[in-house]
Formats: C-alpha cells, structure tokens, sequence
C-alpha cells in the first residue's frame, strides 16, 4: 500500500492491503489502530497477538491454518481498556446481533458480464443523452417468502428470480437499492452502517451479490447502490473509537454526533478519506455496480447540513477528489447526489471547480409537484407555477426526477395518497402527475410499490400490497405505468436533449384558471406535444401548434385509453377535448 497516499487521503485501493486476505503464507490480517497498545486476532475464540508494522499504528499477522467461513474480530487495548471490534475493511459479518467479521474468498466468482461492460463503455460521456428509468428498492422487502415474518427474505439469488422478470416487465432500466453494507439495525435501511466493505448477511453472502449483480447485467439492467460517506452507526463493536479513541469520527460531539445520532466521518482526516474512497471504488470494481447515490450529500457541504454555519471546506473537497478520480478509475459509471440545497456546481466538472456528480435529484421539483397535487383544483390556481417554476433553474444542473422512499415513510402518505380527492379520482391524477413527471426533462426513478399505486405507507418489515394487483383500478393504474415507461424508453424526444433547451418548450403555460399546461419535447427530426388538463373535463381547448400528423401515442384517462379522437386540427390550431385530471401525449411531424 502507498502509507503517505493512506495517510494524506489520496488512495482509493486501501482495502487490498487493510482486511484479511490469502496469501501462499495462509491468511493475513491487517488493521490501522494507530491509538491503540497492543492488538490480538480472535479467530474462531482463538486469541493470537498482532505485531506491529510499518511506523507502529498498522497491526498484522498471518495465520497458516485460517479457512474461509471463520469469524474473526479484533480486540484493541487502550488508555480506555479493550474492545472487540469487527474489521473496518471485512468482507462479509454475521447477522445482527452477531457482529463479528467473516472470512470470504472474493476471488471464486467468475464474472460473465463483458458485453454489459462494452456497452456501458460504448456510452461513456454520453449517459445524459439516454434513458435512464430507476426503479428504487429495498431489497428485503420487495418481495418476502413469508410475509408475516419480519426477519422473512429472499437471498441475492433468490431475488433475482422474482426482481429482474419484474423490471424488464415494467420498463425499468436501472435499479437502485437502497444501501446494502452491514448495518445492525433493519429500520435504519442501511443507512447506519457498520461494514463499508461487507454486504449485509440479511440477503446472503458476498458471492450472492455479484451473481445477482451478473444476473441484471444479462439482461441489460444497469444497478446502482445507495452509499452514504456522511455518517455511520454508533455502535461499539464497529467505527466508533475503533483504537480506543475518535478515529474515523470527530473528537467533538458539537460536529461528531449528526441529527440522526450517528457519528460524523472526519473527512479532514487523509485516514477516513482513503477509508472511504476506497470503500466507494470497492464495490464499483470488485462487486461491478454501475453507480453510486451518495446519500445526504447537504450534510458534507454544509456543517452538519445547516447553511447557517458555513460550508465545510474540508468535506467538499474530499467529494469533488473521490468524484474525479473514481470517474477517472471508473469513467464510465454514474455518480448521484441526493441533494436539496442549492449549492452551485453539484453537477460541474471537477476541473472546473463543480463537484462532478452526473446527476442531482431535484427535490425542489418533487415538493412543489406534490405540494400542488395535495391541493384541490379551485385552490390550485394559485399554485399554477408550482409546475412551471423547476424550468426555471433547471438549466443550473444535470437534474434527475425522484419520487423516492423518503417520500412514502414517517406519515407522509404514499404517493397517490397525496393527490387530492376520492380514491378513484387520486388514481387519475397519479396517472397524469406520472405524464407530466416523465414528459419534464430530466431522468427518473420511482420507489417500489408506488407503481402499483400502493394506499399503506412503506414498511421495511412487509412488502408491498401484492393484492392489489388483482384490483380493478390498482391493476389499470400498474398497466398505465408500465406503458408510461415503455413509452419513455422507446422515445428519444424524452430523454435525448433533457440538458438542451433545445429539446424543451412551454407550448402554453399560462393557463391559471383553466389549470391546463402543454409542453413540447424534441429530438432530432422527432416532435412529442403533452397537454395537461388539472381539473375537471374541458372541451375544445385549442393550441396554436405548427405541425401535422398528430397521434395519440399515450392517455392517462382510463375511459379514454387508446382513442383517438379527443382532437380536431384546423390548420395551425389544435382542439383538444381534456378528460378531467388527464393528459395526452401526442407525436407529430413538424411543417
């Protein structure tokens, strides 16, 4: 290992020196614990002392008789006595409450997914000028083998049986699992970690993963993972004062404690960048994820996500360096930012000073468009510009649409449970709030269980509403979505210009009382024109378009699905008869 790239924060491969790992020797085992007296290995309740190395903080021994399949964990002593902790760079851990470390052979999986990878690579540079159609998911709860037990899942293999049929189905290109390193506590979701190198034994082993991985890639489902560089679990055995001190964590509880109780990394410290950046390029390289959304993204350019203190210097540009060299280590994969501030360059090059994300979920997008769904249509007048004001800064940065887990948990309400009105009438306006949400530019990703217009709020413990597949309306609404994302997949208007303004128009939008909208999306020689109608039903509205042959290619409006003679042209002017809480996607040449 490069010690003064460690030490300085400029390696991304720690994790092939720190960790266990087969040598001609046996198995050789590496900690940092630069604070700490002395260091014993316990393997299999074996106690074998650890012999410093290098400069005194890095503590190694090799263990000839060590198999695969043995749990291991070191026990540190300190000024503050000893603790037992799992290995900050392990593989693979037992599952909670068992917390120690596995041993595994990363080497036995033999990957087939080389034509993926040449396709991916074939794409390099030009990700925002393709689809890309997320379908986020928590893997333990997409689907259960017995639902009435919390602790019921599927491994990685057994997922892909049930998971990939269903996104090829339903039009999804991407999926996004919410985060999958070891955590001890399942209704944290992954997002307090104590492994950032082991995937969580919930759903199998680290083999598992990969051939599920390879699974989705066979059939051209690219697969990104929820990573979270902000913060990790408090727990003892873990991160937390690994060497009997703060080590990853900073010493000061007014910094070193964030607002969900967990410990802050020190990303001034070169340690924990390289511990994180190599954790990041770990599971780009060694588990072939095609990307990362890194998670709460505010809370590393602001002190603990509060513009009020101030930007943490230190922190953003440990992002924009993890963000340039993985692109350069990795230059064909996608990096996400969940991000609500407005931080300018979150999607500018790093050479350029931005902090070099391809993507940014506009949460501002997704408020006021659910904020205007919630309000019925004589109050939303008022609220018109709701819906046209994200075109407004869009221009800003590479944006992506989410209508993610957050949204759908904590007595938010699901998704169509915002809309406003009877249940049928919230079914309609889902369906038209979709049109509208993949017709805005921008690329998309949709939680589970929201395409099937699920009423009960998501539940890490259950999964989704299977039943209601077999309902009338919640069947039709699936249907509508699934044509909706076929749709979007196989139209280059919706996504090939979605940074051009070129490739966006406001045929009309100013429509307040009338509460109707109509954009236009363009690519090369192809013309799509969506009209939106937010109220009750509206005849002969008319539109002043330059164009001809009009087709109806999609409807929302169930009564109306697949006619297509809502329209009359008459010269330039198109009369449009709008279903209440509908709108129409059309394709048409221009003159």
């Amino acid at each position: 290992m490069d010690f003064y790239g460690f030490y300085t924060g400029k390696i991304f491969d720690a994790y092939k020196y720190l960790g266990a790992h087969k040598t001609d020797g046996g198995i050789v085992f590496r900690t940092f614990a630069p604070q700490a007296h002395r260091v014993e290995l316990i393997l299999n309740d074996r106690v074998i002392p650890m012999n410093k190395v290098y400069n005194g903080q890095f503590y190694e021994v090799t263990v000839p008789d060590a198999n695969f399949g043995s749990t291991y964990e070191y026990r540190i002593y300190s000024n503050r006595g000893c603790t037992d902790h799992c290995d900050p760079y392990g593989n693979f851990m037992e599952l909670r409450p068992n917390h120690k470390s596995i041993l595994w052979d990363m080497d036995s999986y033999n990957w087939g997914d080389s034509a993926w990878f040449r396709k991916r690579s074939e794409k390099r540079g030009r990700m925002d000028k393709n689809p890309i159609n997320i379908f986020e998911i928590h893997a333990g709860s997409f689907r259960k083998p017995n639902d009435d037990l919390p602790d019921s899942w599927y491994n990685y293999e057994e997922l892909a049986q049930c998971l990939i049929p269903y996104l090829r189905d339903c039009g999804y290109n991407y999926v996004e699992f919410l985060p999958l390193c070891e955590h001890p506590c399942d209704n944290s979701w992954g997002y307090q970690t104590t492994g950032y190198f082991a995937p969580t034994s919930r759903y199998g082993n680290p083999t598992q993963l990969k051939k599920l991985i390879d699974l989705l890639h066979h059939n051209n489902i690219g697969v990104i993972l929820d990573f979270v560089p902000v913060h990790f679990a408090i727990d003892a055995y873990a991160l937390a004062n690994y060497d009997g001190c703060p080590l990853y964590e900073y010493p000061n509880n007014d910094v070193g404690k964030s607002e969900w109780g967990s410990c802050n990394f020190m990303h001034s410290r070169g340690e924990v960048r390289s511990f994180l950046q190599s954790s990041a390029n770990y599971w780009l390289k060694e588990f072939h994820f095609d990307g990362l959304r890194m998670d709460a993204i505010s809370n590393i350019i602001y002190w603990q996500g509060d513009w009020h203190r101030g930007v943490n210097a230190n922190a953003v540009e440990f992002v924009r360096t993890m963000n340039r060299s993985l692109k350069e280590m990795n230059n064909d994969a996608l990096l996400f930012a969940e991000d609500s501030t407005s931080f300018k360059g979150i999607t500018k090059s790093c050479n350029e000073g931005g902090l070099g994300f391809d993507f940014k979920w506009d949460l501002g997008w997704m408020n006021d468009t659910l904020f205007f769904f919630s309000n019925p249509p004589e109050k939303r007048s008022e609220y018109y510009h709701k819906l046209t004001f994200s075109m407004m800064y869009f221009w800003d940065e590479h944006y992506m649409l989410p209508l993610s887990h957050d949204e759908v948990v904590h007595g938010k309400g699901t998704i169509v449970n915002k809309m406003y009105g009877t249940p049928e009438e919230k079914l309609r306006q889902a369906r038209a709030m979709y049109l509208y949400m993949y017709v805005h530019p921008g690329k998309k990703l949709n939680f589970m269980a929201n395409e099937i217009g699920q009423l009960r709020e998501w539940d890490e413990r259950r999964q989704p509403d299977v039943y209601l597949y077999n309902d009338p309306l919640h069947r039709s609404f699936h249907e509508y979505i699934k044509a909706l994302n076929h749709v979007y997949l196989s139209e280059p208007a919706l996504f090939e210009e979605d940074y051009s303004q070129n490739g966006f128009e406001w045929a009309d939008c100013h429509q307040e009382q009338r509460l109707i909208y109509a954009i236009i999306r363009r690519s090369g020689n192809q013309n799509l024109l969506a009209v939106f109608n937010f109220k009750n039903e509206q005849q002969n509205y008319s539109l002043d378009i330059e164009g001809r042959n009009f087709q109806i290619i999609l409807n929302s409006d169930e009564a109306s699905f697949g006619r297509n003679d809502l329209f009359r042209q008459n010269g330039n002017v198109l009369n449009i008869d709008l279903p209440a809480y509908s709108g129409i996607l059309f394709r048409f040449d221009k003159n």
